[in-house]
């Protein structure tokens, strides 16, 4: 008999292997809805496999599932997870990993509109090629195993505050 565990063990950067979180906004019937996507490329100490173990472990660490559909993370202020907007750029933080994105102009504007980014962290690593192909990008942020194996969370945008 296997059971998962949900213990918390520190998350190494070398079992996750290259972490890459990427911005981009999407129209939708409610206005523009500002994303960020963050993955493993599967380069990890232990492959493809253990990176996606690794990035689950960190999904957990982060008291998330990728079963429990949406979470509104300004309902749980002690989630370890904050995404900090400064100066045109965006920090994702989370317990080991952190990683910064150059959004574009448009997405700023849509995050300081909406207070908030979608997050898709997934477990799934990057299947190869060019992580320039906006194609192959977006084939993989809106593929079904992409999502089935996703965290997802409403960040609030935190900024830092003038003193």
């Amino acid at each position: 008999m296997t059971s998962n565990s949900t213990e918390t063990r520190p998350v190494r950067s070398a079992e996750v292997g290259t972490f890459v979180a990427m911005s981009w906004s999407r129209e939708t019937p409610q206005g523009a809805i500002p994303y960020v996507l963050a993955f493993s490329l599967g380069d990890g100490e232990n492959g493809p496999e253990g990176s996606a173990a690794a990035v689950e472990q960190l999904v957990r660490n982060c008291g998330l599932s990728i079963e429990e559909g949406l979470v509104d993370g300004s309902s749980r202020p002690s989630m370890p997870v904050r995404l900090l907007v400064v100066d045109g750029s965006v920090v994702l933080s989370m317990p080991q990993i952190n990683a910064q994105i150059v959004p574009s102009d448009q997405w700023l504007t849509v995050v300081a509109e909406r207070g908030y980014a979608c997050l898709i962290l997934t477990t799934r690593t990057w299947p190869g090629g060019e992580l320039t192909d906006n194609d192959a990008l977006a084939a993989f942020a809106n593929d079904e195993e992409t999502l089935k194996l996703s965290a997802n969370v409403v960040l609030p945008a935190r900024k830092l505050r003038d003193r």
